[in-house]
């Protein structure tokens, strides 16, 4: 394992996150219907990261009846995205871990929640994050950097599905490259 390895989330030294999931009681009055850590968690990046998936949907617009977006995110651990869905992952990186260079077929909202990032994108352009800065990704090439040495740091990605990319004439395609063995279980 690499120093500072991540072996669950949350991370060693972030504290436990709390997700809420409201709903609605037979008075039609709003309610919480989950309050918890989220449904489904994963190391990656050989124990460097580890992701909590904090919902997805498979609908854009979703359908709420009968908690069917409830269900769906409960019981599907998506892929890097959700075709015509969405996805919100927590990711935890260790110390100094760089993710692989990697392109998702989604426009990317980054938070960064607790520490210091790097984001460079594959032209060398780089840009530092602090807490509460964003970053929208629409289909570039990237990769992102812990720059703490000593603590782990926390993002929140939101993901969304779009239609197929042109750049220069050409479809852009997705590529996860080191990062395909943690997301081939929820192939799209």
């Amino acid at each position: 394992m690499v120093k500072g390895a991540i072996t669950k989330f949350p991370a060693d030294g972030l504290r436990p996150i709390h997700r809420l999931i409201t709903g609605h009681n037979t008075d039609g009055k709003g309610v919480f219907i989950a309050d918890d850590a989220g449904d489904h968690h994963r190391l990656l990046v050989d124990g460097e990261a580890a992701a909590n998936i904090i919902y997805s949907t498979r609908d854009c617009p979703v359908d709420m009846n009968d908690d069917k977006d409830v269900v769906f995110a409960r019981e599907n651990e998506p892929p890097i995205h959700v075709p015509n869905g969405s996805c919100v992952r927590l990711i935890d990186f260790a110390p100094g871990m760089e993710s692989p260079i990697h392109r998702a077929m989604s426009i990317d909202y980054g938070v960064v929640i607790e520490g210091k990032f790097q984001l460079t994108l594959d032209s060398g352009e780089k840009k530092v994050m602090l807490p509460g800065d964003m970053s929208v990704n629409r289909g570039c090439m990237h990769m992102w950097k812990n720059l703490d040495e000593e603590k782990p740091g926390r993002m929140v990605f939101i993901l969304l599905d779009v239609a197929p990319l042109k750049v220069n004439g050409e479809i852009v395609q997705e590529f996860l490259g080191e990062m395909e063995k943690d997301y081939v279980h929820a192939k799209h």
